[in-house]
């Protein structure tokens, strides 16, 4: 599960827009955009406003901006998600060619429901494991109406390794079940967009969160199934909020303060490991460039 490290680096950086930038959002940043420094590649701004309802109307310019303002700028011109909808359907189109999806009718009322008759109690903070309500060999929809696509996931562990944090594993069936692909009210799924979206544009390392680790097992099937060359990874720290948990802008992180911009990658480097820098904005840069730790493509 790992890129080719022969082919050219490209990375990318793909906030989404429900908000401006805060400080956990600018240690990926500054992450993606130095191991792309580092090796020589091009590095590339998505924005991924796949889902619309969370979408804050401006929040893509304001970011934008903030990124350009800590020097970090797109080294292609930037894509939307929004704007590539035909790119995710030929997609399913492929997978529902070789039935590597189904349609499904379950609400999430419905996948509570099941879950409890089974006497499966839903972990606190986790998403309900599918149970397979609609998969074909069990009937498939039963006469109802179709909501949304999933993705039939096989028994058995996938191991792959992060470039910093070594050898992974997850059982996708058992922790995560049959993913949706395409959503019941016709939005298309993370998962699914973010495979297509890398693809398409080249992309052989991810920089981005830890806590987007446990993407990486869902999305290397995805692109096993599609025939599609699996991105190396680098997972970066979290920043923690005052309650102990990951800061987001769902549990109050505060827009990046940009009035000295070399204090605030200062702040994310420090996070990163790298040593405060002094000097001009790209001197700092050309500095933690030079102290980048992950310097190796090949997981170790």
């Amino acid at each position: 599960m790992s890129a080719d490290p022969v082919l050219p680096y490209r990375g990318r950086f793909a906030p989404s827009p429900t908000g401006p930038l805060h400080a956990g959002s600018l240690v990926a940043a500054l992450a993606s955009w130095l191991d792309a420094r580092v090796h020589g590649g091009t590095w590339i701004v998505r924005i991924e406003d796949v889902d619309t309802p969370r979408c804050v109307p401006g929040a893509d310019e304001i970011i934008l901006r903030q990124l350009a303002t800590c020097g970090l700028v797109s080294d292609e011109p930037v894509v939307w998600q929004s704007n590539r909808s035909t790119l995710y359907q030929a997609a399913l189109d492929r997978l529902i060619a070789t039935d590597a999806v189904y349609p499904c009718a379950c609400s999430r009322k419905d996948i509570e429901a099941a879950l409890n008759a089974a006497g499966l109690a839903r972990e606190r903070h986790h998403a309900a494991v599918y149970p397979g309500t609609c998969r074909p060999e069990r009937g498939g929809l039963h006469g109802r109406e179709a909501r949304a696509w999933r993705f039939e996931v096989k028994p058995g562990v996938l191991r792959w390794s992060d470039r910093r944090l070594g050898p992974q594993s997850q059982d996708v069936a058992a922790e995560v079940g049959d993913f949706v692909l395409r959503r019941a009210d016709g939005l298309w799924a993370y998962q699914l967009a973010v495979v297509v979206d890398d693809a398409e544009q080249g992309i052989t390392q991810i920089v981005r969160g830890e806590d987007l680790i446990d993407n990486t097992p869902r999305q290397w099937l995805l692109q096993q199934a599609l025939g599609l060359q699996a991105p190396g990874c680098l997972h970066t720290p979290l920043v923690m909020g005052d309650n102990g948990e990951k800061l987001s802008k769902q549990n109050g992180a505060q827009a990046l303060d940009l009035t000295d911009p070399l204090a605030a990658l200062n702040q994310a480097a420090v996070h990163l490991g790298l040593p405060a820098a002094t000097g001009s904005l790209p001197d700092a840069l050309a500095q933690w460039v030079n102290a980048w730790p992950w310097r190796n493509l090949v997981p170790v």
